[in-house]
């Protein structure tokens, strides 16, 4: 089964929240949240992924390539965890 990372940013708590759902699926689960201070680019990045889905034509293209970026950064987070 393959799963798909989903990203929001937590204004308050200043957190990247990281859910999954497998593919096909409409069911969320909450994987960790992230705080800005222990990774400021993947903070950075998942707020340019919100703000690009924020307008009001969305750019599927751009907004595609964002969240690989978004995935590629956790992916190195993880790693380094």
């Amino acid at each position: 089964m393959n799963t798909g990372f989903l990203f929001a940013i937590d204004q308050h708590t200043e957190e990247v929240i990281v859910s999954e759902s497998p593919k096909g699926s409409n069911k969320v689960h909450l994987v960790e949240r992230i705080a800005r201070k222990e990774n400021e680019i993947l903070y950075n990045a998942v707020t340019t992924l919100t703000s690009i889905a924020a307008v009001p034509k969305l750019d599927v293209a751009t907004f595609k390539a964002m969240d690989k970026v978004c995935q590629l950064v956790y992916n190195k987070h993880k790693e380094h965890a």
